[in-house]
């Protein structure tokens, strides 16, 4: 339980910047390397590389070395993961806002 929670710290703490967040939804169209990840962004190679390092870390990308290339792809298995721990949390939300309508509707 505590390398899930570690992993899913990572994973939230990565999705938590805006930047990290357009470079997986990229990356869930198609697989690009660090350069052409780059080029769309007004930051330097060496931020974009960092943002990269950080979602590699949270086993949301996967690089791969082709060439002088690394290209990177999504990983999403770790979305799913992370989804289905959050999935829980809305269950039970639902049954506890469920709960207090039928109670607000019987008084």
């Amino acid at each position: 339980m505590v390398e899930y929670t570690f992993n899913l710290d990572l994973v939230f703490h990565s999705l938590a910047d805006p930047t990290r967040r357009n470079i997986l939804e990229r990356l869930s169209k198609q697989s690009m390397s660090v350069g052409q990840l780059a080029h769309d962004y007004d930051l330097t190679f060496a931020a974009v590389s960092k943002h990269v390092k950080v979602m590699e870390r949270a086993r949301l990308v996967i690089k791969q070395r082709r060439g002088k290339e690394q290209i990177v792809s999504a990983a999403p298995s770790t979305v799913k993961d992370a989804s289905e721990y959050l999935r829980r949390y809305e269950a039970m939300w639902s049954e506890r806002f469920d709960a207090l309508d039928e109670y607000l509707k019987s008084n």
